[in-house]
């Protein structure tokens, strides 16, 4: 059973320091990679999927990627959760958003996450899920096979349901787009916190999923990683991105 997903929340809201001096002038949303920022992929992408409401969280430089937004001329409606006034991190983010989220399931995305398709991410995330039995459906890249990580894995996958990994590597990494139940944020403070804090309990109750992305996944945290990821695109300028 799948659910048409109507709306998406783009965490734009980062100071994106580990990309200086990319963002000395400018928020890491509106860094460029392979001729487009990196907040055009991600809403490209949305429209494509078919979304039709996109609220973006604004912090640094919110003017600018303000501004930047208001002269795309096509895709979803653009809708501003402003945090000029204080940064709330991934899980104090959203809980401000609730209000303009609405009720329904909604995607979330991290602007900093691009892909090579092989066949169509966002569409079979969509209809991967099940409000039935997720509660979250976490879109997973394989830890050996991506771009700008090198970390030791966050999740074991059994049966399509995800764990928090349980020994000293794992073989998945969250890819930076999910699936989320904006009544999961609610009973939260609007204050600085990481989605792990609301990821943790959805956990412990067996109600994550995941999806392995079709594609050749790429984070775009740093200089070093959009130079690698622009040659990638380079090399791959037919594939779709």
């Amino acid at each position: 059973m799948s659910r048409r997903i109507k709306t998406a929340m783009v965490m734009a809201a980062g100071l994106g320091t580990r990309m200086r001096p990319l963002t000395d002038d400018r928020c890491k949303a509106l860094v460029e990679v392979g001729g487009k920022t990196l907040i055009d992929h991600m809403l490209d992408r949305l429209h494509e999927a078919g979304i039709e409401r996109a609220v973006v969280n604004v912090h640094a430089f919110a003017d600018k990627l303000e501004a930047h937004l208001k002269a795309r001329t096509s895709g979803p409606q653009i809708i501003i959760s402003d945090e000029r006034s204080a940064l709330l991190e991934t899980g104090g983010g959203v809980v401000k958003a609730l209000p303009l989220l609405g009720e329904e399931p909604i995607l979330i995305c991290n602007i900093d996450a691009i892909w090579l398709e092989f066949a169509p991410v966002l569409p079979a995330l969509i209809k991967r899920w099940d409000p039935r039995v997720m509660d979250e459906l976490f879109l997973l890249a394989p830890r050996r096979d991506c771009l700008g990580y090198a970390g030791a894995g966050d999740f074991d996958v059994s049966a399509g349901t995800v764990s928090r990994r349980n020994a000293a590597a794992a073989d998945w990494i969250y890819a930076g787009v999910q699936i989320f139940k904006p009544q999961l944020a609610q009973g939260f403070k609007i204050e600085p916190f990481s989605r792990n804090r609301i990821w943790d309990k959805t956990l412990a109750r067996g109600k994550v999923h995941g999806l392995p992305l079709p594609g050749y996944w790429m984070h775009v945290g740093d200089p070093q990683a959009r130079e690698a990821a622009q040659a990638i695109l380079s090399a791959h300028k037919d594939a779709h991105v």
